[in-house]
């Protein structure tokens, strides 16, 4: 009897396994709101790590978390690392690409729960007296996040949160003078 579960347990291991070789290698995460504010206002709340309190979901998501800030103030070269509870890990952010009411791009490092290093964007195209942002996560996924992405949908989980962030920065820069 033992043999036969354990026969059985190796062939959902090995079948697990197969097909997550055959997903994506790369993920890519993406959501986009309006925004009654110029691209300016947008991107000034996104450029500067200092301002991502009033909107980081992650950050609500454990309010003892950790916070440092190195680096330049804003735009390339600012850096922020955070180290928080089971729900927001450790990592660390710098911004490596910034061009003024366009568009951002963070180098995303992540240590805990799992190391991983991903691209955050975000991209403010103007739309009348509106802004559409689009915050975007992309990058390659291991065997585990494979693995994981078969149960788990890392669109769901993480595009969740960006639309909590998203209606919060929407606040926030429409809130802004």
């Amino acid at each position: 009897m033992l043999i036969e579960i354990l026969v059985v347990l190796a062939i959902v291991v090995v079948v697990l396994l197969m097909v997550a070789t055959r997903q994506s290698d790369y993920f890519r995460v993406e959501r986009s709101i309006s925004i009654s504010a110029s691209p300016a206002v947008a991107f000034a709340q996104v450029n500067d790590f200092r301002k991502w309190g009033a909107w980081n979901p992650w950050a609500k998501m454990d309010p003892a978390m950790k916070e440092t800030y190195d680096g330049a103030p804003s735009g390339v070269g600012a850096n922020y690392s955070w180290s928080g509870n089971k729900n927001v890990g450790r990592g660390r952010m710098t911004v490596t690409d910034s061009r003024p009411v366009e568009w951002i791009r963070i180098k995303l490092e992540f240590l805990k729960p799992f190391a991983a290093t991903n691209t955050a964007e975000f991209t403010f195209k103007p739309n009348g007296n509106q802004t559409i942002v689009t915050w975007s996560m992309f990058g390659k996924s291991n065997l585990i996040c494979r693995l994981m992405g078969l149960f788990l949908s890392m669109d769901k989980m993480v595009g969740t949160q960006f639309e909590k962030g998203l209606a919060d920065l929407k606040a926030a820069s429409e809130a802004a003078p």
